[in-house]
């Protein structure tokens, strides 16, 4: 039985004629840039993530970049962040000129260790900038707290959690501003490249639209120097029409993540294997099921590998030990827990079209594993 990490295809059989629906409509006013369906997919990703507005972009990366932008993050400022997160995390910091200040993660969540923050803050600390890992919110009152103590700006990284919530506050609405990806492969993935910032501070959403458009208050009228940053409506539609099934979609992940810790939770094994861990109060959108096991990691994802399955490490190597951040003067032992993940945690396929069966067989894979 082959077993990918994820199935597009799948996916795309139940959308099919609302995307080509909204194709059509696209060729039929030819207006493929912006437009009217961006501006109809910002108002439902801002009523879905319970936020007042949102803004269209090209992509993930840019939604981080231009949070930045708009809080006037530059030269000689700090950004405060994990080590333990896909590469925009940190780059879209350092392209201001700002600083990336890393802080270890919580082995169990794999998110920011807020009780680790304080000691990071100096006088040019300017803002947090959490990752909600795989789905699952940080700690945000205690990082909403901390950041209010200390007049810091905090900016949700939520490229990988539409629709996670904590104690029923969605992701990137309890922050100044939350930024998402749609790469083809997120929750709510497009059909390339896209993003999104959300936020309830009318002027600060003024002023990130016009820096995605060139900084421009009209085509040729420019107040300040922005980026092309613009949704194409072609993504947009996609978007729209995948919308209205996301939370049906993200709970069958949620589902079958329960399933696999169940199973592998009774499987009895020889070796230790940690399923993820759900914070009390957290909804969990399970966007990865990334396990934990100690030892022998790679020699079990050849093992499920030679029996066609899929598997993936997010992240193997931690950002504070990427070479184009070597002038930050961090080395190896740094963030011990978030170098232990890099070495010890691997993805499972996780999609809502996985079957019983193709869950039963990744699992017994396991089992037959022998050290």
């Amino acid at each position: 039985m082959k077993v990918p990490l994820i199935d597009l295809q799948a996916q795309f059989v139940s959308i099919r004629d609302s995307v080509r629906a909204g194709v059509d409509r696209v060729f039929e006013t030819q207006m493929f840039v912006m437009g009217p369906e961006v501006a109809a997919l910002e108002t439902e990703v801002a009523a879905y993530c319970q936020t007042a507005e949102a803004i269209g972009c090209a992509s993930g990366s840019d939604a981080l970049l231009l949070a930045f932008m708009g809080l006037n993050v530059g030269p000689g400022d700090e950004v405060i962040t994990t080590p333990f997160s896909f590469f925009a995390t940190a780059s879209a910091i350092a392209r201001t000129g700002a600083r990336p200040i890393f802080v270890d993660i919580d082995p169990l969540t794999y998110n920011l260790n807020v009780d680790q923050i304080p000691a990071a803050i100096t006088s040019r600390t300017r803002a947090v900038l959490p990752v909600h890992l795989y789905g699952q919110c940080a700690d945000m009152d205690q990082l909403l707290d901390l950041c209010k103590s200390k007049g810091l700006t905090l900016v949700e990284d939520a490229a990988q959690a539409i629709g996670a919530e904590d104690r029923g506050r969605r992701a990137g609405s309890m922050g100044l501003a939350g930024c998402f990806s749609f790469y083809p492969t997120k929750n709510l993935g497009a059909a390339g490249d896209a993003g999104i910032i959300t936020t309830s501070d009318s002027e600060f959403a003024t002023r990130v639209r016009r820096l995605r458009l060139h900084g421009g208050l009209t085509e040729y009228q420019h107040v300040e120097v922005g980026i092309n940053s613009r949704i194409d409506a072609l993504q947009a539609v996609v978007l729209r029409a995948k919308l209205p099934h996301l939370d049906n979609w993200s709970n069958a992940r949620a589902q079958k993540a329960e399933v696999y810790s169940h199973l592998i939770e009774g499987a009895k094994l020889d070796f230790r294997v940690d399923p993820p861990f759900i914070k009390p109060g957290n909804r969990h959108i399970f966007h990865q099921y990334v396990i934990r096991v100690p030892e022998h990691r790679d020699a079990l994802m050849d093992h499920l590998k030679a029996r066609e399955i899929a598997t993936k490490v997010y992240y193997p190597i931690p950002l504070h030990l990427q070479e184009c951040f070597k002038y930050l003067g961090y080395k190896e032992g740094d963030f011990p827990e978030a170098e232990k993940a890099a070495r010890e945690t691997f993805a499972l396929p996780l999609y809502p079209e996985l079957t019983a069966e193709q869950q039963e067989y990744v699992v017994n894979a396991i089992k037959d594993f022998r050290p």
